[in-house]
């Protein structure tokens, strides 16, 4: 198939590309070469089109042919602060747009959507006594007294996680969750206006090979690998027990692949994931046991909007996709520990 690949120069979409090319697919790739992902004077790879998502005209041009498309391009992390409200609705917001009403004048009628886990807000929580709740805010007196799990909204008990499924309340607590489900609420309802398919691919916490090393919009695990590589132990929030879900890039990749030839109908939102949990601390701990770097310091420090607990549930993605995750956390983890990584720093914060 012709493919349309944006933010085909990324960490996500580089892989990305390389995927749907070794399975044989035509790969249309373009990317915005923006400073803050890649920095000022990043040159265009070879074999990317330095196209910009939110011009109409570009788009035109590309999107002749095109059977589907793969969107990647955003901006990306949680931001620094308000100020970056901007450039996440222009880039995200209204780049997804636009590039939709582009899809539709060229009668593309097929989206896959990279999404994320952080359109789930706080994650899902049950009670001992009350069974499922939303959880309450945690209180400052229990995050300094280092009391860091959510309590029950009725009783007070300590909350436990469990895992999200794709049908859960959306609740973003962050601009750049609010963006991601901003793309996806714009992709719903271009589906239903069009006949068109999404399939909202909804990452967690991704890394590996060529992830960019650590800005104000990287990951946690880009920043505990520049730690070890700088000779300094990385530094961990509240008493590590923080739990996510960490997915190997190559299997987002796959999980692409696998989109982009399911022709799924509707709009699908999948959890893309290992389906193996595991604690921040563990993920430091990993890196550094596999570097025999400085121990992991836990600093008991914490941020008061940061989400606890988010574990996906991988099961849809088994139904509707046939994927399932290859690569284990601990296998992952003490691969990229040495894996190469972008040495390009971005050079700016986002702007419209």
């Amino acid at each position: 198939m012709r493919v349309l690949l944006t933010g085909a120069a990324g960490f996500v979409g580089g892989h990305v590309g390389a995927a749907l090319v070794d399975r044989g697919h035509e790969v249309v790739a373009i990317d915005a070469m923006l400073g803050s992902a890649h920095g000022r004077a990043a040159r265009v790879p070879r074999g990317v089109v330095r196209v910009d998502v939110r011009d109409g005209d570009a788009l035109r041009r590309v999107l002749r042919g095109v059977e589907v498309v793969c969107h990647q391009s955003a901006v990306v992390g949680a931001g620094v602060d308000a100020a970056d409200a901007p450039a996440y609705a222009s880039h995200n917001d209204y780049g997804t747009a636009v590039l939709l009403a582009g899809m539709h004048r060229r009668g593309c009628r097929r989206l896959v959507l990279a999404s994320s886990m952080v359109v789930y807000g706080d994650g899902r929580y049950r009670c001992p006594d009350h069974g499922r709740v939303d959880p309450a805010p945690r209180d400052r007196g229990d995050l300094d007294d280092g009391v860091f799990d959510h309590r029950c909204p009725v009783g007070g008990e300590p909350l436990s996680w469990e895992m999200v499924p794709e049908d859960a309340p959306l609740r973003p607590r962050s601009l750049y969750a609010a963006s991601k489900l901003a793309q996806e609420n714009y992709a719903l309802a271009w589906s239903l206006a069009t006949g068109g398919s999404v399939t909202a691919l909804r990452y967690h916490n991704v890394y590996g090979d060529r992830m960019p090393r650590d800005t104000p919009y990287s990951g946690v695990a880009a920043m505990f690998r520049s730690a070890l590589d700088a000779g300094r132990a990385p530094t961990v929030f509240e008493d590590g027990g923080q739990t996510r879900d960490f997915v190997h890039v190559r299997d987002v990749a796959e999980a692409n692949v696998l989109a982009v030839e399911a022709a799924l109908g509707g709009f699908e939102p999948v959890n893309v994931c290992s389906g193996k949990p595991i604690t921040i601390g563990d993920v430091a701990l990993a890196l550094t046991r596999a570097r025999d770097g400085p121990a992991p310091v836990v600093t008991g420090q914490y941020r008061p909007g940061d989400v606890r607990h988010i574990v996906a549930d991988p099961r849809r993605a088994a139904a509707v996709l046939g994927f399932r995750a290859s690569i284990t956390p601990g296998a992952g983890l003490a691969e990229f520990a040495a894996a190469p990584m972008r040495d390009t720093i971005p050079s700016e914060a986002p702007h419209v």
